[in-house]
């Protein structure tokens, strides 16, 4: 069967996005594409891949042209990124710091890994990325991401820096038919979730809400079906496949015909091993982020709060004789 082509304003309209962001997207390789002459056409299987990057437990799942699972069967042998540096985190953040290293180092070659908070952790302490970014937040100490690598990282003495702090809420549709307001509206037999994948730190969020609450997830309707993004959640809202789904301020305000609901303030943080700070491509990582220049391009981004941007959150004792 031949392929149907689309123009990027064409998946706009049907993700009910941006252009832009089609192109963010083509970009980052969330969406595949393909050049014919010097315009980017985009597969319809391709946007429904990206569509479709759920699952259901129980099922298989699909492959995400960006997930970790493809680097390390594609890449980590021969792969020239693989030999540079790996950035693993799923914000646009981590796009800018590594384009800004590519400028600096030439030849480094630095790309991003768009695993969730809990496998990028767990990749840095096998080795398989050079740099993890998380937003776990531990409900019992009411605190994000220390506990996590500490207990995840044992052993080994890490930097954890602040990246931003950005908001975490429901994506509900414009003019919130269901009247969703907090996190009990999830227990109601109306409402259908758009969920996180296992490791996200999305998906930790809403399960410590939960655990809290008494309530199992298997409870709520739509808690088995994983989106992989807060695009693909946002978009599963907008499109009725869901009433409501979790996700960052910044996801909804690519998507057109949605509301956001503001639950909690989150610390997104980036971590790497200690002995690694001194190593120039590092030392450019923390240089950046201090820099003013990526603060105000944050800013001009919007729903990030820069104020602790670059701040050393957390070193591991470390004793050297």
């Amino acid at each position: 069967m031949q392929s149907t082509l689309l123009t990027a304003q064409e998946v706009a309209d049907m993700l009910k996005i941006t252009k832009n962001t089609v192109y963010e997207l083509v970009k980052r390789g969330e969406i595949g594409s393909c050049k014919v002459g010097k315009k980017i056409r985009i597969d319809l299987a391709d946007v429904q891949a990206f569509t479709g990057q759920t699952r259901t437990v129980g099922q298989k799942t699909h492959s995400n042209p960006v997930d970790f699972g493809q680097i390390e069967s594609k890449n980590l042998a021969d792969d020239s990124c693989i030999s540079g540096m790996i950035v693993s985190g799923q914000d646009i953040a981590l796009d800018m710091i590594v384009d800004r290293l590519n400028q600096r180092f030439e030849g480094l070659n630095a790309c991003r890994s768009a695993m969730g908070s809990y496998n990028s952790i767990y990749a840095l302490y096998q080795g398989k990325v050079n740099i993890a970014t998380s937003h776990l937040w531990d409900s019992e100490l009411d605190e994000y991401n220390i506990s996590y690598v500490t207990k995840m990282m044992p052993g080994i003495p890490v930097l954890i820096i602040r990246m931003v702090r950005r908001n975490q809420g429901f994506y509900i549709k414009e003019g919130n038919p269901q009247n969703i307001t907090g996190w009990q509206d999830l227990l109601r037999e109306d409402i259908i979730l758009a969920n996180r994948e296992k490791g996200s730190g999305t998906r930790v969020l809403l399960d410590e809400k939960l655990r809290q609450m008494g309530v199992y997830g298997s409870s709520i309707k739509g808690y088995n079906k994983e989106f992989y993004s807060h695009l693909a959640v946002a978009s599963a809202v907008v499109k009725n496949e869901a009433n409501v789904g979790l996700g960052s301020e910044k996801g909804v305000q690519q998507v057109s015909g949605l509301e956001f609901i503001k639950l909690q303030t989150e610390s997104y943080d980036l971590i790497m091993r200690m002995e690694d700070a001194q190593k120039p491509q590092y030392k450019a990582v923390l240089e950046i982020m201090a820099s003013g220049g990526y603060k105000r391009d944050l800013q001009s981004i919007g729903c990030y709060d820069t104020s602790e941007t670059g701040k050393l959150i957390y070193k591991s004792k470390f004793n050297i004789f």
